[in-house]
């Protein structure tokens, strides 16, 4: 098997519907999808019991957990594949032929630790708002991540043999420091420059967006030394100004 789709959700109603049609639609159909629920107590766990009778690709689990890295651990013990999407209620596949697409990648660089593109934002009624503020770049590498989440979580694709688990100390940045310890491990990584996710603009991370980047700093200064990532927050700040004085 090629892909693992984990899917981490709880009450997830209103949005997990966009995520399991992507999933549905793609052409590529090497892939199990994996939904692990916290114990939701809306209408969630119907909808995923539902789309799993009508697909021989799905399992799920809906027990409570201690958290969205908690729930991303699961999943990823119990994945086959052998590689790792992480895509969550509310994000979705661009295209019906995004798959295809990475498997092509995959095929054509020899097995790469990481394959990668684009992500663009989009509201709850699958709108475009415009695309991250951080570009994926044509080369990836581990130095990369010292300027940031340079590349999307739903779209960084990781060998499972290179992944470990997500640190459970961060509770909002353990997926920065995971693609930075995958990024530490991988020999080769493949760009395509596509949008490969549309990405729901609100979550775990937007609404806790102070406590995540005090831990991203903790991680950047673990990594890449304190003295140069705090040299290189003022260039984030003097940017961060910038797109403020510009928007107005």
């Amino acid at each position: 098997m090629l892909f693992s789709i984990i899917t981490v959700t709880y009450n997830a109603a209103q949005t997990l519907p966009y995520t399991l049609t992507s999933v549905a639609q793609q052409t590529f159909r090497d892939f199990e999808h994996i939904v692990i629920d916290g114990a939701s107590t809306d209408s969630t766990v119907e909808l995923i019991r539902d789309a799993a009778s009508h697909s021989p690709n799905m399992r799920y689990v809906s027990e409570p957990d201690k958290g969205i890295y908690d729930a991303m651990n699961k999943g990823m013990m119990l994945a086959k594949g052998q590689y790792l999407i992480f895509l969550n209620a509310g994000d979705s596949f661009h295209k019906p032929d995004t798959l295809a697409r990475v498997a092509q990648a995959i095929a054509e660089n020899d097995t790469p630790g990481i394959v990668y593109g684009q992500t663009q934002i989009v509201d709850s009624d699958r709108k475009r708002i415009g695309d991250r503020h951080l570009t994926a770049p044509e080369v990836l590498t581990y130095r990369s991540f010292a300027s940031g989440m340079v590349v999307c979580h739903q779209a960084f694709v990781a060998l499972a043999r290179i992944a470990p688990l997500y640190n459970l100390k961060y509770r909002f940045s353990a997926d920065y420091d995971w693609c930075i310890q995958c990024l530490q491990h991988s020999r080769k990584n493949a760009y395509l420059p596509n949008i490969l996710i549309d990405y729901l603009n609100e979550g775990v991370t937007t609404a806790n967006f102070k406590s995540s980047l005090k831990e991203r700093y903790r991680i950047m200064c673990h990594y890449y030394g304190t003295i140069p990532t705090t040299l290189r927050h003022l260039g984030f700040l003097v940017r961060h100004i910038c797109r403020k004085v510009k928007k107005h």
